[in-house]
């Protein structure tokens, strides 16, 4: 690990002062994922500023009968709060299908969204990506390639959005609350807040530098059955290979999202028009522009199929 200094943040408009005064700054919350990637190397902050004493570890009801989540909730607290049990049950359960009790107990709300791709080229600096070293190019394109994107992929890079819990989120229509080094504060759909990779697949997210995540809130509850299946390798500290996460009315028509395929959760509303009519029928439309490597085609076949086990589910 790479030496680098150290503050205790007073405010959230300070903290975002502090790293964007700061080249090679980043803020340190749980440190579940971002230490991780110093001791490896990965990540060489230069400065970190340490926002775990911000009072941003509340779960509060707003006026518009939805939840505000702190960006300091940490996932075991999130996940057990009986409001986020009865009204937004996907959320609960996405949550628990990621990581171990340890980790959850540590791992920030703001965090999560912002773990990083487990691509093992992005892992292994023998290897060259783009993500790591801009331009140094992708090892994983005609590597091994079985766990990453099928869809929203480009010639840069085939890495994944590890997590679980924002693909609930994306199902249920959160936004990330932000405030700037000026102390402006801003609301980012959660559509928007994961980029595409495209020919910059080292910008990750929608943030401007400095930009600290204050807050996650949901809207009003929708009702139906709320799932979350998890395909993976192993039954427990795995990243998903498919996942996906679901809403689903009496009547059959609802809300899915897919996690384990694309550079941010994968959701097309469009094709939610179809549930009713079944698995394949919604899965033709959410990847019809896959681009799938010999390795991970069967994601495709995958996904309809863990779809279809939801819905079937939902019916019992």
């Amino acid at each position: 690990m790479k030496a680098f200094t150290y503050e205790r943040a007073q405010s959230p408009a300070q903290a975002a002062a502090a790293v964007a005064r700061k080249p090679g700054a980043k803020f340190l919350a749980g440190g579940t994922n971002l230490l991780d990637l110093m001791k490896l190397q990965i990540e060489t902050p230069t400065h970190l500023v340490d926002v775990q004493d911000l009072a941003l570890d509340k779960i509060e009801e707003t006026p518009e009968g939805g939840l505000r989540i702190g960006a300091l909730v940490r996932n075991t607290a999130l996940a057990s709060d009986m409001r986020v049990r009865r009204d937004y049950g996907v959320l609960t359960k996405a949550i628990v299908a990621g990581a171990s009790g340890q980790l959850r107990n540590k791992a920030t709300t703001a965090g999560n969204l912002l773990q990083r791709t487990r691509c093992p080229y992005f892992y292994d600096t023998n290897q060259p990506c783009n993500k790591r070293q801009p331009g140094s190019g992708c090892g994983a394109i005609g590597g091994v390639s079985r766990q990453l994107g099928v869809i929203g992929v480009s010639d840069a890079c085939i890495a994944t959005y590890p997590g679980d819990m924002a693909v609930a989120l994306r199902l249920l229509d959160a936004h990330v609350e932000t405030v700037d080094p000026q102390g402006a504060v801003r609301s980012i759909p959660i559509g928007e807040f994961h980029r595409l990779w495209g020919d910059t697949p080292h910008l990750e997210t929608s943030l401007k530098r400095g930009e600290l995540i204050t807050a996650v809130t949901l809207p009003r509850p929708i009702g139906g059955r709320h799932l979350y299946h998890k395909v993976r390798d192993r039954a427990s500290y795995a990243f998903a290979l498919v996942s996906v996460a679901a809403v689903i009315q009496p009547d059959g028509s609802g809300r899915v999202a897919f996690g384990g395929v694309a550079p941010r959760p994968w959701r097309i509303e469009a094709a939610e028009e179809a549930m009713p009519r079944g698995a394949q029928a919604v899965t033709a439309q959410v990847f019809a522009e896959a681009r799938p490597t010999a390795d991970n085609r069967f994601k495709l076949q995958l996904a309809t199929r863990t779809l279809a086990g939801v819905m079937v589910e939902a019916r019992s």
